[in-house]
């Protein structure tokens, strides 16, 4: 018996071993977007093997359809010979019958270059890998290596696969690495630079940058790049010690890809549909998505841990994975001397009115708003939704819930939401360990104390109460004003006007003097105040002769019927924010050290 439990004991590690996958892509015919895939797997175990596609990606939380762009599916074994395969699902592919072999061969279609899809071209290749490369069910450890044939022989392939000897060969450890690599083929502009650590270890830092530049606004452009690293690096003190000791910009900036931005472990996938000219204008997304390397990508909810990609994935801290990574995108633009202060103070108002003047932000809790992105998130549907008056993006939220938690610590502890960062870094990100709702609750203690951090949860966090942002705003010199001025407003409800009538297009939204008399979407405005509107001029101007509090009757057609109603006008309720004219020097130096780098 013992001489069966060695051999068994020995066994199984060796059998793990033989395991390994390899995938072969070319796109012989990228004229018409195809590309032909192959992924060859030893070691399988008895059984049925099965293949499929993904239904999430990394930095997405809502299902995708990945599936729909397969086709031409085939299997052989290690001999060539052909094997049945059957569809068992729209995405999965099952080879009952092997022997530990398989090569399975397949068709993929891709004409969507973002940071979720594939985009297949002459020009190049776009491949985020959920979107492009099957997987195989029960081998989630098994190593992996990739081998891609170019299109042109000068083309420049950027990812954050482990390189090989071979140029056109890399490897990754695992799905769960492999999936998170996108990668990028064409011709590329490489600008590569170093950044050292305190302890002394240094890390290259690339920009591949798909674009029609000169190469001194590439060098440029690389430049701030640059700059944003620096800046970012210093809110933690360090940069992570990415695999391989590289991190990589992989940039798209051109007119033929869709606008996104997508975070990855050690790379981030940003394209933008504009010409490229170099400027500051491009670096929001830069600035939002490197942040991520720490927040989301190492300081990681647990609810997140690990990635499935067969569904969505629900989490209740989108609010802090995305929504400080949103404040911080801001605030490190402004450090690094990008944003102007008018502009940045725009951007911090923003903030405040999507928690202070949304349903969303009103009437619902970030952990509501962050477990909504799995419909959210460039989730796809036809039906209507209320999400209007249910929902605040959790960026935003997020956002506006740093503002004010970094504002209070600063004006009443000595602290800061950097040094609540650098915390959550040095317990969570660094250990690469996940956190929970009630294990920041205890980081943001040790930063405060028990009483502020429990107050601050039980409020903002699993509740969803008004925030006094003019008060926390005082100490810094600045205050907040409402854009009334005196006038009536109507509230912020979409019209069409279309054959001469004047119709609600978009959901009426809770709190406007519309929604209080009951009129909705699709309903159509036949006359206000005794006067008929045929357009959003005549009914702007039957407004802009009133005041807030005025009372006016309203006559609209709901489907067939013709009804009447009495719609009271109000002040437009949306904050701006202004620098306080007798702001003292305290107050000045508070804010100086609010916007500076802690370098």
């Amino acid at each position: 018996m013992k001489s069966i439990v060695l051999f068994f004991i020995f066994c199984i590690p060796t059998l793990l071993f033989a395991q390994h996958i390899r995938y072969e892509f070319a796109a012989p015919n990228a004229a018409h977007h195809e590309a032909q895939i192959s992924i060859t797997v030893d070691g399988l175990p008895a059984g049925p093997a099965v293949f499929r596609m993904s239904r999430s990606s990394p930095g997405r939380y809502a299902t995708h359809e990945f599936g729909k762009n397969v086709y031409n599916v085939s299997a052989v074994d290690e001999k060539g010979n052909q094997l049945a395969v059957q569809k068992t699902d729209p995405e999965v592919y099952q080879v009952a019958i092997h022997k530990s072999v398989v090569t399975l061969s397949y068709t993929l279609y891709g004409n969507y270059a973002d940071g979720t899809y594939a985009g297949i071209d002459v020009s190049g290749f776009h491949l985020n890998m959920p979107a492009v490369f099957m997987w195989v069910k029960g081998m989630d450890k098994a190593p992996i290596t990739v081998h891609f044939t170019k299109g042109n022989s000068d083309w420049k392939i950027a990812t954050q696969l482990k390189p090989t000897n071979d140029n056109n060969t890399f490897t990754a450890p695992g799905l769960q690495y492999f999936m998170d690599s996108p990668t990028k083929i064409g011709n590329l502009h490489i600008r590569e630079w170093t950044v050292t650590n305190p302890d002394n270890k240094t890390y290259t830092f690339r920009l591949a940058l798909e674009a029609e530049a000169t190469e001194s606004l590439v060098d440029s452009f690389a430049k701030k790049v640059e700059k944003l690293v620096k800046v970012e690096q210093a809110v933690y003190g360090e940069v992570p010690a990415f695999d391989y000791g590289t991190y990589t910009f992989i940039a798209s900036i051109n007119p033929y890809v869709k606008g996104d931005g997508m975070e990855h472990r050690n790379s981030t996938m940003i394209t933008s549909a504009r010409t490229f000219n170099g400027s500051d204008n491009l670096l929001p997304v830069f600035a939002h998505e490197f942040f991520h390397c720490w927040n989301v990508e190492r300081i990681r909810p647990k609810s997140l841990e690990p990635f499935n990609f067969e569904k969505s994935n629900m989490s209740e801290a989108m609010w802090v994975a995305e929504g400080f990574t949103q404040y911080y995108g801001q605030l490190l633009m402004k450090r690094a001397g990008f944003t102007k202060d008018e502009e940045f103070l725009m951007q911090l108002a923003g903030l405040i009115n999507a928690k202070e003047n949304t349903p969303g932000g009103q009437y619902y809790s970030p952990i509501e708003n962050s477990q909504r992105a799995v419909f959210a998130d460039a989730g796809v549907s036809i039906d209507k939704n209320n999400y209007p008056n249910m929902f605040t993006s959790y960026y935003v939220y997020g956002g506006a819930l740093a503002l004010a938690l970094d504002l209070q610590l600063r004006a009443t502890f000595n602290s800061s939401l950097d040094m609540f960062m650098r915390q959550m870094w040095k317990q969570y990100g660094k250990p690469e360990k996940p956190y929970t709702l009630p294990q920041m609750q205890e980081t943001l203690a040790s930063v405060s104390n028990k009483t502020f951090a429990a107050d601050f949860f039980k409020n903002n966090v699993y509740g969803h109460q008004s925030i006094d942002y003019n008060k926390l705003l005082k100490p810094f010199g600045f205050g907040v004003n409402t854009m009334s001025d005196g006038k009536a407003w109507l509230g912020n409800t979409r019209f069409t006007s279309e054959n001469n009538q004047l119709t609600i297009s978009g959901n009426v939204t809770r709190g406007t003097p519309f929604y209080a008399a009951g009129l909705d979407v699709e309903d159509v405005l036949l006359s206000v105040d005794g006067t008929e509107v045929h357009d959003n001029n005549d009914l702007n101007t039957i407004v802009q002769n009133h005041k807030p509090g005025d009372r006016l009757n309203v006559s609209y057609k709901h489907r067939t019927d013709i009804k009447e109603a009495t719609i009271t006008l109000t002040e437009n309720p949306l904050f701006t924010i202004s620098k306080l004219k007798d702001a003292g020097k305290n107050q000045i130096e508070s804010y100086k050290d609010w916007i500076s780098s802690s370098q």
